[in-house]
């Protein structure tokens, strides 16, 4: 008897869909079938290359009814297509009666998530979000620190992210903030999941600075203050990390010290979909306080108050890409 589970994916074309694959495969399970429009899916013959792939969703919904009629249903969809496409795939998987495993954002508006606990309750199957940086060594190794310290201190903490993309984002769905969600929502979403995880809801939100390449803004959570700043543009990399020529640079500092989290991440999809498999992924209530957090970034003005401003607020802007400079 076969005991591996029979998975789907859609938006395997997309750049985070390899960690899936490799997930799945070094768990022991197969992809027996794939969508995108597009149909650079070569990545697949290093895992699963026979899967059934499709260009045209109607042929794979049809592919997938006729699994199910021969007894081969999936039993799991995994979604990586665009951000603003999830709540409408996430569906598709409900009413197909699989379970689904969704890439973050889980939505881009919070009045989704009730309307989709709904039809999850009302599917009887399960929706998981992937929330990797919660199964980070590092990060756990911190949440258990802080909540050891004393329930009154309040720490300060500086997050910096900073990840270089090309022209080519602009022109991709993720430089159109209505299907991303924009820099705090597309890029900042694990990382804001990974601060209210561990030092508690949101009191208080500002925002600095929020365009085309960089978001920058002050939280108060119940166990810190945190000044964020999440960026796109390599110039703002600092000056020895573009000496190694490096394109990513993330830092964590609470109460001036370095938290060293930069190794540890080429496995996470794959404990989190271990902890899924095992019962114990996260679900949509869990996603829910972050969804809120970057809605609400994405939807308020930047302020002109230069409290609690992030050291890198201060560098200049360039020009979209796409905009003429006079």
């Amino acid at each position: 008897m076969n005991s591996k589970l029979n998975f789907a994916i859609i938006g395997v074309a997309g750049y985070v869909a390899p960690k899936h694959l490799q997930a799945i495969f070094n768990c022991g399970h197969q992809v027996v079938a794939a969508y995108d429009k597009n149909d650079s899916v070569g990545v697949l013959d290093q895992y699963f290359p026979d899967t059934s792939f499709f260009t045209e969703f109607e042929r794979f919904d049809r592919h997938l009814e006729k699994l199910r009629i021969s007894g081969r249903a999936i039993d799991y969809l995994a979604v990586c297509s665009p951000n603003y496409l999830h709540d409408a795939h996430i569906r598709y998987g409900l009413r197909y009666g699989a379970n689904v495993i969704c890439e973050k954002p889980l939505v881009l508006n919070p009045w989704n998530v009730e309307a989709l606990l709904e039809f999850e309750k009302n599917s009887k199957k399960r929706v998981f979000n992937i929330l990797q940086l919660r199964l980070h060594p590092s990060i756990i190794q911190l949440k258990k620190e802080i909540e050891e310290s004393p329930i009154n201190q309040k720490h300060e903490v500086d997050l910096t992210y900073i990840t270089s993309r090309g022209k080519w984002y602009y022109a991709s769905w993720k430089g159109d903030v209505q299907k991303s969600g924009g820099i705090a929502t597309n890029i900042g979403i694990h990382f804001f999941d990974m601060l209210l995880w561990i030092f508690g809801p949101c009191k208080e939100s500002v925002v600095h600075i929020n365009n085309h390449d960089r978001a920058s803004g002050w939280l108060s959570l119940e166990k810190a203050n945190v000044r964020w700043f999440l960026s796109i543009n390599e110039n703002s990399l600092p000056e020895n990390v573009k000496a190694q020529s490096q394109r990513t640079y993330r830092s964590i500092k609470i109460d001036d010290k370095e938290i060293e989290f930069s190794e540890g991440f080429t496995d996470l999809h794959t404990k989190s979909y271990q902890n899924i498999l095992e019962g114990n992924g996260f679900g949509i209530r869990e996603a829910m306080s972050s969804l809120d957090l970057v809605y609400n970034i994405r939807n308020t003005s930047p302020s002109q108050d230069k409290n609690h401003k992030h050291d890198l607020s201060s560098l200049p802007i360039d020009s979209h890409p796409f905009q003429k400079v006079k």
